[in-house]
């Protein structure tokens, strides 16, 4: 994780810095939150139906949408500062703070370890975990799926060093798979769910017994720190829309098809897995972040050992 844009989060941030360079007079007064998030879950059910802006018209904020294909991107532009709260899963905040990234926890969702697997071609030869030793492995570097890939392997014998990491997005190894440039490919939902419909992609492993797989809401500290009504506000909005989407997984798969561009019975597999209930920050939760974080530390994979301590809520008691 650097401070530089990549070009992808460049364009994928377009949006945001266009609606900041053309605020005129009229509306400079409006405070905004700029809002990131994924190609699926119950954000873009949020940003569909308004339920947000609602929320927030009376504190006087207006509510700016900024889609990112997956939560390294989505950190990177609030570590540069366009960006004030998103929703990533448990390692894009670790490798964000050890790379400086000003962010705080506010709040996450319940664990929900089957939402994301390790898959291989339904005619692969591989059967296990152990069997990906000199293998080719895809994944989306510094996602979840990196923890779930580093435990995997650790409960199969086999040494990170021993595999051949190949980072991509999830669309590039989707296509990267099914060409078999890769051996095995770890992913999350609703992705995950589209292979195992779509091409028969069969599991290796999935979280369960080896992660927890949470969803963290995170905030820009100073804005955090300067608007504590809104960023309750996001979050009472998020909370409506997760305990409707619990009561309506048919629903809420139809409604979210068009715009994922995923078919309703690959969402209806997908939410199925997902966990609902926005959740308060607990000493739980932030001792198993300490485990991700001194984990990727010791493999190397963050440049040095942070305290997710450090990177709680302003007024968060654990």
């Amino acid at each position: 994780m650097t401070a530089l844009w990549t070009r992808r989060t460049l364009l994928a941030a377009a949006p945001v810095l266009a609606v900041t360079a053309t605020l005129g007079p009229a509306r400079a007064a409006r405070k905004t939150i700029r809002v990131g998030y994924q190609k699926y879950g119950t954000f873009l059910l949020l940003k569909a139906r308004g339920n947000l802006e609602r929320k927030l018209e009376p504190l006087g904020f207006g509510v700016t949408w900024t889609e990112f294909p997956g939560g390294p991107q989505l950190l990177e532009a609030l570590n540069v500062g366009a960006l004030d709260f998103g929703i990533t899963g448990e390692a894009p905040p670790i490798f964000a703070q050890a790379a400086g990234a000003p962010l705080v926890y506010v709040a996450n969702e319940p664990a929900a370890p089957l939402s994301e697997a390790i898959l291989v071609r339904k005619d692969s030869p591989l059967q296990s975990v152990a069997e990906l030793k000199g293998k080719k492995v895809g994944l989306n570097k510094g996602s979840n799926v990196h923890y779930l890939l580093v435990k995997a392997l650790e409960k199969a014998g086999v040494a990170y060093g021993d595999i051949q990491t190949v980072f991509l997005t999830p669309s590039d190894a989707r296509a990267a798979f099914e060409h078999g440039d890769i051996d095995a490919w770890v992913i999350w939902d609703p992705f995950q769910a589209a292979a195992e419909i779509a091409i028969e992609a069969r599991q290796l492993a999935n979280g369960e017994g080896l992660v927890a797989n949470r969803q963290f809401y995170l905030g820009e500290r100073a804005f955090t720190e300067a608007n504590p009504a809104a960023i309750d506000a996001v979050l009472a909005a998020i909370n409506e829309i997760d305990q409707w989407a619990k009561d309506h997984v048919d629903e809420a798969a139809k409604e979210l098809a068009p715009a994922v561009g995923i078919p309703a019975p690959v969402l209806k597999l997908a939410l199925g897995r997902q966990s609902w209930n926005v959740q308060p920050i607990t000493a739980e939760t932030v001792a198993a972040q300490q485990q991700i974080a001194d984990t990727f530390h010791k493999l190397g994979l963050i440049p040095k050992a942070i305290k997710i301590s450090d990177a709680l809520r302003p007024g968060v008691t654990l």
